[in-house]
């Protein structure tokens, strides 16, 4: 599985971005897909999840109420719709393919298989 993520980019406090992640590949085994975001010398953090079949969602607590996480199945692509950013938000943000994790593994980034190549994400105050 390959993943691709695209839609990052500078923007001011308060304002709204949606990332794109577009898998290719052996995709039929999915089970869940997700957002992570690491910030240099911190440990990647665990963002959104989404179960592949049937779309369950899991958030982190930061931007439970502020992002939201979809898919399309045809396409094969995942969104991050993010809205009221902070600096917070500021962060290098993976997409990333599991196909064992279970819902108490869905925060871990153990859990996942495949990841791309991460989409920067600044919000300046």
């Amino acid at each position: 599985v390959q993943l691709q993520a695209s839609g990052g980019g500078l923007v001011q406090t308060g304002d709204s971005l949606t990332l794109s992640c577009t898998a290719s590949g052996r995709t039929g085994s999915s089970r869940y897909m997700g957002w992570f975001r690491q910030v240099a010398g911190t440990e990647r953090e665990f963002v959104a999840a989404i179960k592949w079949s049937g779309g369950h969602t899991y958030y982190a607590e930061s931007v439970k109420g502020r992002f939201t996480i979809s898919k399309n199945n045809f396409k094969n692509t995942m969104l991050l719709q993010m809205t009221s950013l902070k600096p917070g938000d500021t962060a290098i943000y993976y997409c990333a393919n599991s196909l064992r994790a279970i819902p108490s593994s869905i925060d871990n980034s153990g859990a996942y298989d495949y990841w791309g190549k991460g989409t920067q994400v600044t919000v300046s105050s």
